[in-house]
C-alpha cells in the first residue's frame, strides 16, 4: 500500500484525502492605516474566498499557499502565524486546508481561468461578503494575530 495520502491506498475508503494551503492575505490601506484582506471571486464557483489552492506532489503546504496566493492575486507576500486547518468534505471526499496569514508584499492582479476579479476589504465588510462560514473562521482567527501597527 502507498503511503502517499495523494494517490489510492491512503486507507480512507472514500477516496484520498484533497491537501490544500491558502493565506488570508492582508496589506496597510493608504498612508499605513486600516487594514484590508483580499478575496477572490472564483467564477467556476460563484464565491468569494481566499487565495487557496491544492498542493502540488511533494509540496511542502507552505510553499503552496504563497504559491497560490501568488497564481490566483498576482501578489507576492510574506507568510506570516499559521492560522487554523479546516476540514471539511469535498464530493465524498476529505479536505485539509493549511492557512496562514500573509501580508502582501507588491504585485498586480490580472484577471484568469480561476479568478476573475479580487477585492481588497476591510475585515468588517469582507466577513459580510465570504461565502463559507469556514471562511469567516479563518478571518477571524487572522484578526486575533494581526499584527500591530
Amino acid at each position: 500500500m502507498s503511503g502517499d495520502p495523494h494517490g489510492p491506498g491512503n486507507g480512507d475508503p472514500r477516496g484520498p484525502v484533497i491537501r490544500a494551503a491558502g493565506c488570508v492575505l492582508w496589506r496597510r490601506g493608504p498612508g499605513g492605516g486600516s487594514v484590508e484582506v483580499c478575496l477572490v471571486h472564483r467564477p467556476k464557483y460563484g464565491d468569494l474566498s481566499f487565495p487557496k489552492g491544492k498542493l502540488k506532489r511533494d509540496e511542502e503546504p507552505l510553499a503552496a499557499a504563497v504559491r497560490e496566493v501568488l497564481e490566483e492575486t498576482g501578489h507576492h507576500c510574506a507568510p506570516g502565524p499559521r492560522l487554523p486547518t479546516s476540514h471539511y468534505v469535498v464530493d465524498g471526499r476529505p479536505k485539509v486546508v493549511d492557512y496562514w496569514a500573509a501580508e502582501a508584499t507588491g504585485g498586480s492582479f490580472t484577471a484568469n481561468d480561476e479568478v476573475d476579479r479580487i477585492l481588497w476589504l476591510a475585515p468588517d465588510a469582507a466577513r459580510a461578503r465570504l461565502t463559507q462560514p469556514r471562511d469567516v473562521r479563518q478571518l477571524t482567527a487572522f484578526l486575533d494575530v494581526l499584527p500591530a501597527s
